[in-house]
C-alpha cells in the first residue's frame, strides 16, 4: 500500500557543489597555493578533497603538495582565493535558488550545512531572501566534519527537529555519508563526482527538475517519520 507523502520536518543543504557551484574555485586557489609555494599538485589530488572537511582537506595537502605550510595557515590562503572569485560572482547550481523559494513557500525551513567556514559563507548568504535558511552550521563550528554525522545532527537541533525527518541535498560521496549517518534522507545531485547507489539515496540530474512533491516521496516507502507531519500538497510543488 502507498503511504501519503509527508512533509520533510526540514530540508539540509550543502553549500559547495550543491547551492553554488564553487568547486572550481577551491581547485583553481589549490592550484595557486602550489605555484606559490613551489609544490606539485593533481586535479586527481583535488577530486579527493571534494566535501571534505577542510582541516582534513589542509593535511592532506600539505602531504601530497610537498609543501611546508601548516594545515591551518594552508586554509586561510584557501579561503582567501575562493572569496576573492565569490566577490565577482556567485556561481548558483541550476534550480537552487527556485527550490529555497518553493520551499520557503511552503514553510519547510532549511539549514545549511557546509565545511566552509563563515567567512565563505557570509558573503553567499547576503546575496540570498533573509529566510532562506533558519540555521547554518559551518566547518568552523565543528569538532568534527563530514564524513561525521556531527554537522547534520546539530543542524537538525539546532532546527528543533530530527535528523530522520530531514532531507539532506548534497553532490559527494563525503556529504552523503555524512547525511546518512545522522540519519536523514539523502537526495543526490551529482557534480564533479561520482556517488554511488545507496538504499537512502535518491537521485536527481539536476535541482532544476527537483519539486517538493520529489522531497516529500522520499518519506514514501517504508521511510516514515517520527513526528506528525503536514501533508504534502501537489498545489504546492
Amino acid at each position: 500500500m502507498n503511504k501519503e507523502s509527508r512533509m520533510p520536518a526540514a530540508v539540509l543543504w550543502d553549500m559547495d557543489g550543491t547551492l553554488v557551484d564553487t568547486e572550481p574555485y577551491w581547485i583553481a586557489s589549490e592550484f595557486e597555493l602550489a605555484t606559490r609555494h613551489a609544490g606539485q599538485w593533481t586535479n586527481e589530488h583535488a577530486m579527493s578533497l571534494v566535501g571534505k572537511d577542510l582541516l582534513d582537506a589542509g593535511r592532506y595537502i600539505r602531504q601530497h603538495m610537498g609543501i611546508d605550510v601548516t594545515p591551518e595557515q594552508i586554509v586561510e590562503e584557501m579561503l582567501d582565493g575562493v572569496i576573492a572569485r565569490i566577490q565577482q560572482g556567485v556561481p548558483w547550481r541550476p534550480g537552487a535558488l527556485e527550490l529555497l523559494t518553493t520551499l520557503r513557500t511552503a514553510g519547510v525551513r532549511c539549514a545549511l550545512v557546509t565545511m566552509s567556514y563563515r567567512r565563505l559563507v557570509t558573503p553567499i548568504l547576503e546575496h540570498l531572501h533573509p529566510g532562506s535558511f533558519q540555521a547554518v552550521v559551518t566547518g568552523d563550528m565543528l569538532e568534527r566534519g563530514k564524513p561525521h554525522p556531527e554537522p547534520y545532527l546539530n543542524a537538525a537541533m539546532a532546527l528543533g527537529v530530527a535528523a530522520g525527518d530531514c532531507v539532506a541535498i548534497e553532490d559527494s560521496p563525503t556529504g552523503v555519508l555524512s547525511a546518512e549517518a545522522a540519519g536523514c534522507a539523502v537526495l543526490v545531485v551529482e557534480n564533479h563526482v561520482r556517488v554511488d547507489p545507496g538504499p537512502r539515496r535518491t537521485f536527481r540530474e539536476s535541482l532544476a527538475v527537483t519539486t517538493l512533491a520529489d522531497l516529500c516521496a522520499l518519506f514514501q516507502d517504508g521511510r516514515t517519520i517520527s513526528a506528525p507531519a503536514t501533508p504534502c500538497s501537489p498545489q504546492t510543488a
